[in-house]
């Protein structure tokens, strides 16, 4: 769901910038609230592994396909402030390096696959848990109902945002009948890799699963005949380093090799675009002259080999940047709290 430059105008695009910047602003103050020492190097692994799971499209209907968002599988994670800015990570690499997602269109992409994604899933996630019996299972569960929601809900956010400042005419119903419609769909795909993301993690350490945390009922002895609460279980306390390793190797192994498979059809918005004439007035990109550019390396003819460098570039160039980001904003947490 990539917004190209062109498909709103320049002073709609404008003001969703200065919704995303605030809403980047709040999240790296909220995420010092959500990181701790053995979290933040998580932070940016789960933007590079994001990253590179949205390099795999999947079919979804006829000559359509789709591929993960993220917000929901952020926020669950890491927390939903830090899942703003783990998104918004994605999408400034993915529009410098690889010309995917238009620059001026930058702060409607924040917007609708980070913002409007995260702030959704978690809400629904949060509800969802407080409902269900506290278990690993019910977060499982609850991560995917919440990732099913959060795309269609994207969906309608780009609906919105094209009807105030769409630069084709096109009736806005219609619009919103094709982009929910095949986005319905494509969400399916998004809470299957969340809740199978969420779950496989969920299963080795728990106590790094922001959304788990709190969540184990405690354990009751009867005492005299009285039903009382055991002492809980330690919590683990040990490096989150062999997770860290799993990860990204899992997610250089995605991008590098599996994106060779994926679906070669127009993700959702593509093919409603194409579909409908919102298209008309898209132009060409300002990095489209990158030597990264639609995830091939220029210079390398093979096109498995072009494909897979470029994906494995792009996880290491995401977790840099990320990493980076979230370091510092675990600095500032420690110097606030010593000062």
């Amino acid at each position: 769901m990539h917004v190209p430059d062109g498909f709103i105008n320049a002073p709609v695009s404008a003001a969703a910038g200065v919704v995303a910047a605030g809403a980047v602003a709040a999240g790296l103050r909220g995420a010092r609230r959500e990181l701790d020492e053995r979290t933040a190097p998580l932070a940016g692994l789960v933007a590079a592994f994001i990253f590179a799971v949205q390099m795999l499209n999947f079919p979804v209907a006829a000559g359509t396909s789709g591929h993960l968002l993220g917000g929901a599988l952020a926020a669950i994670l890491v927390g939903p402030w830090t899942g703003v800015l783990c998104i918004a990570v994605v999408l400034l690499m993915q529009g410098i390096l690889f010309a995917d997602g238009g620059l001026t269109a930058l702060g409607v992409n924040i917007t609708v696959m980070g913002v409007v994604t995260v702030v959704v899933a978690y809400a629904l996630f949060r509800g969802l848990v407080l409902v269900l019996p506290r278990t690993r299972r019910s977060v499982t569960v609850a991560s995917f109902v919440a990732a099913l929601v959060s795309v269609p809900a994207a969906a309608t956010a780009f609906t919105l945002i094209y009807a105030i400042g769409g630069t084709t005419d096109v009736p806005v119903p219609k619009v919103l009948t094709a982009m929910v419609g095949v986005h319905v769909l494509i969400g399916v795909g998004e809470a299957v890799i969340t809740m199978l993301t969420v779950g496989a993690v969920v299963a080795v350490r728990p106590d790094l699963v922001y959304g788990a945390r709190g969540l184990t009922a405690p354990l009751k002895l009867r005492v005299d005949g009285e039903l009382v609460d055991a002492a809980p279980a330690p919590v683990e306390k040990g490096s989150p380093k062999k997770l860290w390793i799993g990860g990204l190797v899992t997610a250089l192994v995605l991008a590098g090799f599996v994106s060779f498979y994926a679906s070669a059809s127009p993700d959702g918005l593509e093919k409603v675009a194409a579909d409908q004439g919102i298209d008309k007035n898209v132009g060409k990109h300002a990095s489209a002259d990158s030597p990264l550019a639609d995830y091939g390396v220029k210079g390398v003819e093979a096109p498995r080999l072009s494909g897979g460098l470029a994906g494995m570039i792009g996880v290491g160039a995401t977790l840099a940047v990320g990493s980076g980001a979230f370091w510092v904003v675990r600095r500032r947490k420690t110097a606030s709290l010593e000062a």
